[in-house]
Formats: structure tokens, sequence, C-alpha cells
């Protein structure tokens, strides 16, 4: 049987010109490392007389990312995040996820920040979901 672990999975993001090296983003919360939601890139329309008839519509996909709240990849959030606000700006970002455990990697392209989370506190401080809505992510081998 494989091992299908996500502890082995990685994600790096470039943020030129905040972050032009790679940063490796760890701290993942435990049983939240990330998510990438459905993609549906074709939309459909029922006539009146019961035909079907649908096409492809580009979509963007979103990505949560949800990290520890001692995480210090929250800092690279914060400072994304910190660089908008004071620059009334977007920077887009760019990235690689690699899943070891499957072979694959997904070559992520054109993407925002656009939600950003404060850390939450109750008797432990919460983990922090940050979304970035990619234009395009792209699966290869490994």
């Amino acid at each position: 049987m494989a091992d299908i672990s996500g502890a082995t999975a990685n994600l790096t993001i470039v943020v030129p010109p905040i972050f032009p090296t790679p940063i490796q983003i760890q701290g993942f919360a435990a049983d939240d490392v990330y998510e990438l939601d459905e993609i549906e890139n074709v939309e459909t329309l029922m006539g009146v007389d019961g035909i079907l008839s649908g096409g492809f519509v580009w979509k963007p996909q979103l990505q949560r990312i949800t990290l520890q709240a001692d995480s210090p990849s929250n800092e690279f959030f914060d400072n994304w995040n910190a660089q908008m606000i004071a620059g009334q700006t977007t920077y887009t970002a760019s990235g690689v996820l690699t899943i070891p455990a499957i072979g694959l990697k997904f070559v992520q392209t054109n993407g925002f920040l656009t939600t950003y989370k404060l850390p939450g506190v109750k008797k432990l401080v919460q983990p922090r979901t940050y979304r970035i809505t990619w234009n395009n992510v792209i699966p290869a081998k490994v």
C-alpha cells in the first residue's frame, strides 16, 4: 500500500517585487493543510425543449492555505497584505505545489491574495487561513 501522507507536501510562492525568490510555506495546520476548490469550467443551459447545451468558460482557481498560529509563514502573508495596503495595489504571485506522495506537482500562475485572516484566540491561538485566487493551476508529474 502506498503512503499518501500530506506531511511531505511542499508549497513555494514568489511575489515579485516583495519576495523575488521562492518562499517555502511551512507550519501548516494539522488537519487542514491546503485545499484547491473544485474547478467548474463548463457552464450548461437547458432549453425549454429539454435540450442541454454547454460550453467551456475560464474560472479562477481558489486555494485555501491553513497555518498554525505559530507558523513562521504567517509573517509572509502579513507582509504581503501590509505591502498591498501601503501601496494600495495588488501584487501577483506564482507558486509550485509539490505532492511527492502522489507523484504530482502543480504550477500556479497569476495569483492574488484575496483573503487574509488575523489570528483568532480561544483556549489556544487558532490557525490562520488565507486564500489565493489563481489564474491557472497546471498539474505535472514530479
